[in-house]
Parts: C-alpha cells; structure tokens; sequence
C-alpha cells in the first residue's frame, strides 16, 4: 500500500483486476454541525464544493477514466458530476447500493442530541456487534459490509482491466479497507474528497489496496479538519 507517488497512477493494472479510485463525497452543512446523515440528502456546503473542485482537478491530470458511479445521494453525486465534469466522463451512473449506511432513528440528530434523546439506540450504533441492527430501520455494519463488497465486485466485474471513479461515503468506504485489508486496522477517519485506490479481482475475489487516505489535493482548504464522519461514528 502506498499514501503518495505521482507515477503509481500510469503502472499497468494487472489482468483480471479492476482499478477503483475512491472518493468521499465533499463537505456539507450537517458534517460541520456534527449531524447524523445517514441516508438523509443534504447538500454540499461551500467548503465541499472547492474540495470536490480540488479532488476533480487531481483526477483530471491522471491517465484516462472509463466510468464513474456515484451514491444518489445528492453529497456525493453533486461531488462526482463535479469530478466527471472536469475528467471528460459524459455520465454519471448513480446507484443507491454506494450509499451511506442507514442509521435509523439517528438520522438527523446531532451527535450530542443522539446520546441525550436515544441513548439506546446510540448504544446499538457504537456496539462492536458487526450483526447489532440500529432501531428505525437502520443497518447493522455486517449489512453494510456485503453491501459495499457486493457492490464493487459487481463494478469490478464490468470494468476488469480498466480504471473507474467511485464516489461514496465515509461508512462505506471503512468497510471497504475492512474487506481489503482485514488484518489491519484503519486508523484515523476518511476525510471528505480523500483519494482511496483498490485493486479488484472478482474472480478471484482478491483486494488489494494501492493508495489510501489521500489528500494532497487539499492543501490550501483551511476547513479540511472540520468535516465531521469518516471515523467509527461516521454517518
């Protein structure tokens, strides 16, 4: 695995594998008021809209993309129409499997508020149960895991040898390194716009993580620490 390296990009995919780059939608409103998103759609924010106009101008300057797929959820997709806008990509092909697990009856909740107003159901989303469900309709993390793996074997599949964008959420994209690095343990959070790059084979159902976390990109954006998700309460 590597954090950096500007000729990592132009090496040759290896055959049967698919190169995924990951991306984490920009900044919004809800993450710098500390809110619970889930699969509620609030927009980006001002500082998420220059992150998604620095992470697009990065993308731009690497070798070709055939495709890129999107959470519908208007943060990451107001993201990656930016990102495709600026790499030539004439669709993007949006897919409620890349969303955000949902988090039930915390959804639109502060932090704080979560732990004063349903200090039960808080309990059920910090449990370290990956089965453990959250109340109102929300998913447990073994849930969101075979979604997330399911989903990106599928674009694995359809895209072997070539090299896509994927713009997703921070929840999502730990289990991501979960399935592709079980044995070691994610540290930090997924900042928002973060470049993440996974090698997949489908067949094989072999993952292999080539970049991870990074975010060169933003230098210059002074509210980058402020994005609130990306870590264990992501959401």
């Amino acid at each position: 695995m590597s954090s950096s390296g500007a000729t990592e990009e132009e090496m040759e995919i290896p055959e049967g594998y698919a190169e995924i780059v990951v991306v984490r939608h920009g900044e919004t409103s809800w993450n710098a008021s500390r809110i619970l998103q889930g699969h509620l759609d609030p927009e980006l924010n001002e500082n998420g809209r220059q992150q998604a106009a620095a992470v697009a101008n990065r993308l731009s300057k690497e070798p070709k993309f055939n495709a890129i797929y999107s959470s519908d959820l208007k943060r990451a997709a107001e993201t990656a129409q930016i990102i495709a806008n600026q790499c030539d990509l004439k669709e993007v092909i949006l897919d409620q499997q890349l969303r955000e697990r949902n988090l039930g009856d915390l959804q639109g909740l502060t932090l704080v508020d979560a732990q004063k107003m349903k200090p039960n159901v808080y309990k059920d989303f910090l449990s370290h149960k990956i089965d453990q469900e959250i109340p109102g309709g929300g998913e447990s993390l073994d849930q969101l895991h075979q979604r997330c793996v399911s989903s990106f074997r599928k674009i694995a599949n359809q895209h072997r040898g070539e090299r896509v964008i994927v713009v997703s959420h921070g929840g999502f994209i730990r289990e991501l390194h979960r399935k592709a690095a079980p044995n070691r343990k994610l540290e930090g959070k997924i900042q928002n716009t973060s470049v993440n790059v996974i090698l997949i084979s489908a067949s094989k159902n072999h993952w292999f993580i080539k970049k991870w976390g990074d975010t060169s990109h933003l230098q210059g954006i002074g509210a980058l620490d402020s994005g609130f998700g990306g870590d264990k309460t992501s959401g």
